[in-house]
């Protein structure tokens, strides 16, 4: 009977303590936000306004474009649907994009047969850049309402010739994801053509413009949650990132308007988007401001995991440039790739009420 007893007491605060623990389990709600340079979207049209003479699209034949344009935008769309998803099981609730050449191609990924039933929003600005590349938005209208959109303008002179330097705008968009709002900012910084030192300054002014947008956003909320993600040409340890935006790499360095860079710690673990010049780097990052991160204490969405999204069939499998992004072009030929780009991503998670 004694030996009865104590067991069924045991038994009644195990039970007890797995039922307390049910009821402490919390529910999250996770989103994926992503950033994917998408190599060259352009279309078929030549656009005389722009100089898409240089895509590989019209340095093609006129006859292969539209099977070629086709294949590009199918190739785009079965990556897009799975960034993120073996956490969240779904496509992005906000994708970053970038060498985009225009409003109808992304029409036309988002409608894509692949894409179209999560029904994606588009902002989307003309920038002034020579090649007629921009960058864009794409959201889930049924998880992201906006509010207020803006396309900033990057002003740079050369420093050999003081002309100034054509490039892309940053898009800045503004809303609620599931009702908590959060700010995202959009780039594609100058490129490294002419070297990396002497081309440096330019995206040293991008990531000026970049904080000067997060200053000016942090003026109106200085709890304000903000993402800038996009192609940046730099490492995370460049000047640009390190020192301009004053980007962290730990988390419990991050103070409030200060950002925190998770790619940091990736680059230095040997991890990459692309390859430059037989390099493997990180141009490709996703950084956010100190209220996503879970020491903030805030309401809503939090920062939970950051990753790069580089599955096998992505990858090259042999040769010079083995596990490096398998491209869509390659001396002016299409090589039914992706893209010379991985795609980032960052999961952020919510308490579900009950």
């Amino acid at each position: 009977m004694y030996k009865y007893f104590i067991t069924s007491v045991f038994l009644f605060f195990a039970f007890a303590e797995a039922s307390q623990a049910q009821q402490d389990a919390k529910q999250y709600k996770i989103q994926t936000v992503a950033f994917y340079n998408l190599e060259n979207l352009f279309d078929t049209e030549d656009d005389t306004t722009i100089n898409d003479e240089a895509s590989p699209m019209m340095e093609m034949a006129e006859g292969l474009r539209e099977d070629v344009y086709q294949k590009k935008l199918t190739n785009m769309a079965r990556v897009i649907r799975k960034i993120g998803a073996d956490k969240s099981g779904t496509a992005p609730a906000i994708l970053g994009v970038c060498e985009i050449e225009n409003r109808k191609v992304l029409e036309d990924l988002a409608s894509h047969q692949l894409l179209r039933d999560y029904d994606y929003g588009i902002e989307h600005y003309d920038s002034p850049d020579r090649r007629g590349i921009d960058v864009a938005l794409l959201y889930k209208k049924s998880e992201f309402k906006v509010n207020n959109s803006q396309s900033r303008r990057l002003m740079i002179n050369s420093t050999s010739s003081g002309n100034r330097i054509y490039t892309r705008d940053q898009l800045v968009v503004s809303g609620e994801l599931n009702g908590d709002p959060i700010h995202f900012i959009v780039n594609h910084w100058p490129s490294r053509r002419g070297g990396e030192q002497r081309s440096r300054p330019n995206r040293v002014a991008a990531a000026a413009l970049n904080q000067k947008i997060i200053d000016s956003l942090h003026v109106s909320n200085a709890m304000a949650k903000i993402m800038t993600m996009g192609d940046l040409n730099d490492d995370p340890t460049n000047v640009s990132v390190i020192e301009t935006l004053n980007a962290q790499q730990e988390q419990e360095d991050v103070k409030p308007q200060m950002i925190y860079n998770p790619y940091i710690q990736m680059l230095k673990d040997g991890f990459n988007t692309l390859a430059y010049r037989d390099a493997g780097n990180i141009f490709d990052q996703i950084m956010m401001t100190y209220p996503l991160l879970k020491q903030a204490n805030q309401n809503g969405y939090f920062y939970y995991h950051a990753g790069i999204y580089n599955p096998s069939f992505m990858t090259n499998k042999t040769g010079r440039y083995k596990g490096y992004p398998l491209r869509s072009y390659n001396n002016g030929n299409f090589t039914n790739g992706f893209s010379d780009h991985f795609p980032v991503y960052v999961y952020l998670i919510k308490e579900e009420t009950k």
